[in-house]
């Protein structure tokens, strides 16, 4: 089965991206894989402080996975599998991709203000001839209903 590999992160244009990848598997018999990645420098601290906001950055993870994977058991009827790595945000998305060989395509959402699309469109793209799969960039501005136009 091919999935749709999209990261979950605070930003506003996640929230597209989301969509996107979930309708687009529902439309086509595919699946979703979400990853989370927590930044080592979270964990900088005494070795049981650092474990205690592992766990922490973990809870928020999994609260946030769970209102998107809702929506998508609900509305898409698609069953979302949660990633959660540790490192380096593009290194950990780079080794998601080389390990998992069902991940067809890797969504990222734009940002839509005038400080550019937003660092992980703008890192990935650069090397976007090297990568394993192809990458689709969904604009943060997208309406709901042009995302399901489109998909």
């Amino acid at each position: 089965m091919r999935k749709f590999l999209v990261v979950l992160d605070d930003s506003r244009e996640c929230l597209n991206a989301m969509r996107f990848a979930a309708m687009r598997a529902a439309r086509s018999g595919g699946g979703v894989s979400v990853l989370a990645v927590i930044p080592p420098d979270e964990f900088q601290h005494w070795i049981g402080v650092g474990e205690v906001m592992r766990e922490e950055s973990r809870e928020r993870i999994h609260a946030h996975y769970e209102v998107f994977a809702k929506w998508m058991r609900d509305r898409q009827k698609v069953e979302p599998e949660l990633v959660i790595r540790e490192g380096e945000v593009v290194p950990e998305i780079l080794a998601q991709l080389k390990e998992d060989a069902e991940v067809g395509v890797l969504v990222l959402g734009a940002a839509s203000g005038s400080k550019g699309p937003g660092p992980l469109v703008t890192q990935l793209t650069r090397s976007a001839g090297t990568l394993p799969v192809p990458i689709t960039v969904v604009p943060g501005d997208l309406s709901k209903e042009r995302l399901e136009a489109i998909t």
